[in-house]
Protein backbone atom coordinates (compact mmCIF):
# COMPACT_ATOMS: atom_id res chain seq x y z
CA UNK A 1 0.00 0.00 0.00
CA UNK A 2 1.29 3.46 -0.93
CA UNK A 3 -0.31 5.75 1.63
CA UNK A 4 -0.79 9.37 0.62
CA UNK A 5 0.25 11.65 3.47
CA UNK A 6 0.68 15.12 1.98
CA UNK A 7 -1.29 17.75 0.10
CA UNK A 8 1.60 17.97 -2.35
CA UNK A 9 1.33 14.28 -3.27
CA UNK A 10 -2.45 14.54 -3.49
CA UNK A 11 -2.18 17.52 -5.85
CA UNK A 12 0.39 15.66 -7.93
CA UNK A 13 -2.13 12.84 -8.49
CA UNK A 14 -5.37 14.83 -8.81
CA UNK A 15 -4.16 18.15 -10.16
CA UNK A 16 -5.35 21.66 -9.28
CA UNK A 17 -8.83 23.09 -9.95
CA UNK A 18 -9.37 25.73 -12.57
CA UNK A 19 -9.63 29.22 -11.06
CA UNK A 20 -13.27 29.56 -12.15
CA UNK A 21 -14.32 26.54 -10.06
CA UNK A 22 -13.76 28.44 -6.80
CA UNK A 23 -16.25 31.06 -7.96
CA UNK A 24 -19.21 28.66 -7.71
CA UNK A 25 -19.42 28.93 -3.90
CA UNK A 26 -22.07 31.21 -2.38
CA UNK A 27 -22.84 32.26 1.19
CA UNK A 28 -26.58 32.21 0.48
CA UNK A 29 -29.17 30.35 -1.57
CA UNK A 30 -29.16 31.70 -5.10
CA UNK A 31 -32.44 31.78 -7.09
CA UNK A 32 -31.28 28.65 -8.91
CA UNK A 33 -30.57 26.88 -5.61
CA UNK A 34 -33.99 27.85 -4.25
CA UNK A 35 -35.69 26.52 -7.38
CA UNK A 36 -33.74 23.26 -7.02
CA UNK A 37 -34.87 22.81 -3.40
CA UNK A 38 -38.49 23.39 -4.41
CA UNK A 39 -38.27 20.27 -6.61
CA UNK A 40 -36.15 18.06 -4.36
CA UNK A 41 -37.88 15.13 -2.59
CA UNK A 42 -34.70 13.64 -1.11
CA UNK A 43 -31.64 14.87 0.75
CA UNK A 44 -28.83 13.49 2.86
CA UNK A 45 -27.85 15.38 6.01
CA UNK A 46 -24.46 14.95 7.65
CA UNK A 47 -23.80 15.78 11.29
CA UNK A 48 -20.92 15.22 13.70
CA UNK A 49 -21.28 13.43 17.03
CA UNK A 50 -19.60 14.61 20.28
CA UNK A 51 -16.63 12.34 19.59
CA UNK A 52 -16.02 13.87 16.16
CA UNK A 53 -17.48 10.96 14.19
CA UNK A 54 -19.49 12.12 11.16
CA UNK A 55 -22.73 10.39 10.21
CA UNK A 56 -25.20 10.77 7.34
CA UNK A 57 -28.98 10.34 7.40
CA UNK A 58 -31.41 10.32 4.45
CA UNK A 59 -34.41 12.66 4.62
CA UNK A 60 -37.25 12.41 2.15
CA UNK A 61 -40.72 13.85 1.66
CA UNK A 62 -42.82 15.62 -0.95
CA UNK A 63 -40.80 17.84 -3.34
CA UNK A 64 -39.99 21.11 -1.60
CA UNK A 65 -39.92 19.64 1.91
CA UNK A 66 -36.61 21.45 2.39
CA UNK A 67 -38.30 24.82 2.67
CA UNK A 68 -36.56 28.12 2.10
CA UNK A 69 -37.29 30.59 4.90
CA UNK A 70 -35.00 33.21 3.36
CA UNK A 71 -31.88 33.16 1.20
CA UNK A 72 -29.72 32.20 4.19
CA UNK A 73 -32.07 29.80 5.96
CA UNK A 74 -33.57 26.38 5.19
CA UNK A 75 -36.17 24.58 7.31
CA UNK A 76 -36.12 20.79 7.44
CA UNK A 77 -39.13 19.12 9.15
CA UNK A 78 -38.66 16.06 11.33
CA UNK A 79 -41.15 13.23 10.76
CA UNK A 80 -41.90 10.02 12.65
CA UNK A 81 -38.99 7.58 12.68
CA UNK A 82 -37.14 5.09 14.89
CA UNK A 83 -36.58 7.63 17.70
CA UNK A 84 -32.81 7.14 17.80
CA UNK A 85 -32.51 10.84 16.82
CA UNK A 86 -28.76 10.74 16.23
CA UNK A 87 -28.97 13.69 13.84
CA UNK A 88 -30.97 15.78 16.31
CA UNK A 89 -28.70 14.91 19.24
CA UNK A 90 -25.68 15.93 17.19
CA UNK A 91 -27.30 19.24 16.29
CA UNK A 92 -27.92 19.93 19.98
CA UNK A 93 -24.28 19.12 20.70
CA UNK A 94 -22.55 21.24 18.06
CA UNK A 95 -24.96 22.30 15.29
CA UNK A 96 -22.62 21.44 12.41
CA UNK A 97 -24.48 20.16 9.33
CA UNK A 98 -24.00 19.55 5.64
CA UNK A 99 -26.75 18.61 3.19
CA UNK A 100 -26.75 17.11 -0.29
CA UNK A 101 -30.11 17.50 -2.05
CA UNK A 102 -31.11 15.65 -5.21
CA UNK A 103 -33.81 16.00 -7.86
CA UNK A 104 -34.76 12.81 -9.72
CA UNK A 105 -33.56 12.89 -13.31
CA UNK A 106 -31.15 15.79 -12.67
CA UNK A 107 -27.43 15.05 -12.70
CA UNK A 108 -26.30 17.96 -10.57
CA UNK A 109 -26.78 17.93 -6.80
CA UNK A 110 -27.00 20.85 -4.38
CA UNK A 111 -24.68 21.01 -1.38
CA UNK A 112 -25.36 23.18 1.65
CA UNK A 113 -23.07 23.61 4.65
CA UNK A 114 -23.99 25.49 7.78
CA UNK A 115 -25.20 25.46 11.37
CA UNK A 116 -28.52 24.10 12.61
CA UNK A 117 -30.80 24.59 15.59
CA UNK A 118 -34.07 22.91 16.59
CA UNK A 119 -37.47 24.63 16.80
CA UNK A 120 -40.75 23.09 18.05
CA UNK A 121 -43.03 26.12 17.73
CA UNK A 122 -46.55 24.62 17.34
CA UNK A 123 -47.63 27.02 14.59
CA UNK A 124 -44.46 26.38 12.64
CA UNK A 125 -44.79 22.60 13.02
CA UNK A 126 -48.41 22.78 11.82
CA UNK A 127 -47.44 24.89 8.81
CA UNK A 128 -44.81 22.34 7.80
CA UNK A 129 -46.97 19.26 8.32
CA UNK A 130 -47.52 16.51 5.75
CA UNK A 131 -49.97 13.65 5.26
CA UNK A 132 -52.31 15.14 7.85
CA UNK A 133 -49.67 15.23 10.61
CA UNK A 134 -47.74 18.19 11.99
CA UNK A 135 -43.97 18.14 11.87
CA UNK A 136 -42.52 16.91 15.16
CA UNK A 137 -40.03 19.78 15.07
CA UNK A 138 -38.03 21.80 12.56
CA UNK A 139 -34.31 21.93 11.91
CA UNK A 140 -33.45 25.54 11.06
CA UNK A 141 -30.27 25.53 9.01
CA UNK A 142 -28.27 28.74 8.62
CA UNK A 143 -26.45 28.61 5.31
CA UNK A 144 -22.72 29.25 5.45
CA UNK A 145 -21.88 27.85 2.03
CA UNK A 146 -24.01 26.64 -0.87
CA UNK A 147 -22.99 25.30 -4.27
CA UNK A 148 -23.92 22.87 -7.03
CA UNK A 149 -21.93 19.68 -7.48
CA UNK A 150 -21.34 18.62 -11.09
CA UNK A 151 -23.18 15.67 -12.63
CA UNK A 152 -20.21 13.35 -13.24
CA UNK A 153 -20.84 10.98 -10.30
CA UNK A 154 -24.55 10.69 -11.16
CA UNK A 155 -23.75 10.09 -14.84
CA UNK A 156 -21.21 7.39 -13.97
CA UNK A 157 -23.72 5.63 -11.73
CA UNK A 158 -26.63 5.61 -14.24
CA UNK A 159 -28.81 6.04 -11.15
CA UNK A 160 -31.61 7.81 -13.05
CA UNK A 161 -31.69 5.19 -15.83
CA UNK A 162 -34.24 2.49 -14.83
CA UNK A 163 -32.75 -0.06 -17.20
CA UNK A 164 -29.50 0.00 -15.22
CA UNK A 165 -31.14 -0.74 -11.87
CA UNK A 166 -30.52 -4.08 -10.10
CA UNK A 167 -33.44 -6.04 -8.69
CA UNK A 168 -34.70 -4.58 -5.39
CA UNK A 169 -33.21 -6.02 -2.20
CA UNK A 170 -35.51 -7.15 0.60
CA UNK A 171 -33.88 -5.89 3.80
CA UNK A 172 -34.66 -7.76 7.03
CA UNK A 173 -34.16 -5.59 10.12
CA UNK A 174 -35.22 -8.63 12.13
CA UNK A 175 -32.21 -10.62 10.93
CA UNK A 176 -29.87 -7.70 11.63
CA UNK A 177 -31.15 -7.50 15.20
CA UNK A 178 -31.25 -11.29 15.62
CA UNK A 179 -27.55 -11.47 14.82
CA UNK A 180 -26.90 -9.34 17.92
CA UNK A 181 -29.63 -10.66 20.22
CA UNK A 182 -30.21 -14.27 19.16
CA UNK A 183 -33.90 -13.88 18.28
CA UNK A 184 -35.75 -17.02 17.18
CA UNK A 185 -36.97 -17.19 13.56
CA UNK A 186 -40.59 -16.49 14.53
CA UNK A 187 -39.56 -13.22 16.21
CA UNK A 188 -37.55 -12.21 13.13
CA UNK A 189 -40.61 -12.64 10.90
CA UNK A 190 -42.83 -10.79 13.37
CA UNK A 191 -40.38 -7.90 13.63
CA UNK A 192 -40.13 -7.57 9.85
CA UNK A 193 -43.92 -7.66 9.51
CA UNK A 194 -44.11 -4.79 12.01
CA UNK A 195 -41.61 -2.76 9.98
CA UNK A 196 -43.65 -3.28 6.80
CA UNK A 197 -46.82 -2.21 8.61
CA UNK A 198 -45.16 0.98 9.86
CA UNK A 199 -44.02 1.74 6.31
CA UNK A 200 -47.68 1.56 5.32
CA UNK A 201 -49.25 3.47 8.22
CA UNK A 202 -46.61 5.62 9.96
CA UNK A 203 -44.90 7.82 7.36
Amino acid sequence: MARIQSIERLTEIIGSPKPAVAKKFNDRLTPQAQAFLSRSPLAFIATVDPGGQPMVSPKGDVPGFLQVEDDRTVLLPERHGNKLVYTLRNILDNGRVAITAVVPGTGETLRIEGAAELDDDPALCARHGARGRDALLLMRIRVHRCYFHCAKSILRSDVWIPGSWPDPIAISFGREIAANRGLPECDVDSFDAGVRERYRTDL
